[in-house]
């Protein structure tokens, strides 16, 4: 009912007035969302990340680090939702959560009487005034690339939403020195304090030394010139170092000692659907991971090219309904970075499939990766070609889904998840 009246008054009326009207309404459902749980998110510490890519792993860590210091805390992430210390994986299977949701979280943690919470932030929902009326203790800004501009329109009005996090003022603001859009995000000004990261000469957390591993990584960051940290990760990547800083960095502004903060970082052992890693008993690796953005499918490849064996077998595709433009971008991606890639459907939505994978295609073929590609529709027989082809010393990545438990196929969920898969076609 609320999608056939939200058409019609769309048909009905000149944009102008439909805009005004959806903005009038999300403030007033804020509100009112709020009001009706007491307004519990009013006296929480929030520490609120938001970015393209690497939220999640970012508070994750974060997480961790508070965890180890004592503090009590509460987190929701696309991956997981914790509320002291109980941990579920988020089954919402989507970009924002509802004002309701986000709210119902608030007041878990409020009445757990959380220290901290960890909040990971999407540019829908600052567009929409989600997290108006939040207090936000800690602002962090992961990195701004390719994604949602069916939404968003350009990169500029998707830098603008993202804004809005740090147009408060919070007490705090963490920033990528090394990001493109650094420049941009370094206009606001932080309540208390700011701080950069990243590997640049002028970050203040710098990372300075990296060491690569198939079962995790190592790095030294140096804040403020002169303290040191030499911190172990059980995850993999040069961008889950960079994630790792960007926790370090707000740890550090929360003034936590620092033997929490290499504990935490170290206690970390995975995330689901974050370069998770599936036991197969097999002579090859099996990587499951939420990549889906041009910038997250380079950054996982890349990583995976670093510490593989053998050769990289690619499972992909991409969302329907989404950011059109993007697809032809990953197929070129993958076509340069992967040894094989298998071609296959993600969550086609309300989409033909068809003309998405075409779009994926245009890109692979437009550097010449079509000899090494196999396109197969369904998604479990293409993981099972994967797996077929897979030898020992390779690594198979299958990305797009991620920790998800069902997929949207034809405005239909049916259950789902790559991990599971995996298993059961290894069993």
């Amino acid at each position: 009912m609320k999608k056939l009246l939200t058409s019609t008054v769309r048909r009905a009326l000149p944009m102008g007035m439909v805009r005004g009207i959806e903005e009038g309404y999300r403030r007033s459902r804020v509100k009112l969302v709020r009001t009706r749980y007491g307004d519990p998110a009013k006296h929480l510490k929030v520490i609120a990340a938001t970015g393209t890519n690497g939220k999640t792993t970012t508070l994750c860590y974060l997480n961790e680090i508070l965890k180890e210091a004592g503090y009590k805390t509460a987190m929701f992430t696309t991956a997981v939702i914790e509320v002291d210390g109980k941990r579920t994986i988020n089954d919402l299977n989507a970009t924002v959560p509802t004002t309701d949701q986000i709210t119902r979280f608030f007041r878990d943690a409020k009445r757990a009487k959380v220290d901290y919470t960890l909040l990971e932030v999407t540019s829908h929902a600052l567009h929409q005034h989600k997290l108006d009326g939040v207090p936000i203790k800690a602002a962090i800004m992961t990195n701004l690339t390719q994604d949602h501009l069916d939404y968003h329109k350009t990169m500029e009005n998707y830098a603008a939403a993202k804004s809005k996090l740090f147009k408060g003022e919070p007490e705090f603001i963490v920033l990528n020195r090394d990001d493109e859009w650094f420049e941009y995000f370094d206009q606001f000004h932080a309540g208390a304090q700011k701080i950069t990261y990243g590997k640049h000469d002028e970050a203040e957390a710098k990372i300075t030394h990296t060491k690569l591993y198939r079962k995790g990584s190592e790095a030294t960051v140096v804040v403020d010139h002169q303290t040191k940290l030499d911190l172990a990760t059980a995850l993999p990547g040069e961008f889950n170092i960079s994630n790792m800083a960007a926790a370090v960095a707000t740890a550090y502004l929360l003034g936590l000692r620092l033997n929490d903060i290499i504990e935490g970082v170290a206690n970390l052992e995975e995330i689901p659907g974050r370069f998770e890693r599936v036991e197969t008993n097999k002579e090859y690796d099996v990587i499951v991971d939420y990549a889906h953005t041009p910038d997250g499918l380079q950054q996982f490849l890349t990583a995976a090219k670093a510490i593989a064996k053998n050769r990289i077998i690619l499972v992909f595709g991409s969302c329907g309904d989404r950011d059109r433009e993007k697809r032809p971008i990953m197929g070129e991606i993958a076509a340069r970075l992967a040894d094989r890639i298998v071609l296959t459907d993600e969550e086609s939505y309300n989409e033909d499939p068809d003309v998405i994978r075409a779009a994926i295609m245009e890109g692979i073929q437009s550097v010449k990766g079509d000899g090494k590609t196999t396109e197969i529709a369904d998604r479990r027989d293409a993981i099972k070609k994967a797996l077929d082809i897979a030898k020992k010393g390779d690594m198979v990545l299958i990305t797009g889904m991620g920790h998800e438990k069902f997929r949207v196929i034809k405005g239909k969920k049916e259950p789902w998840n790559d991990a599971d898969v995996v298993r059961e076609l290894l069993q």
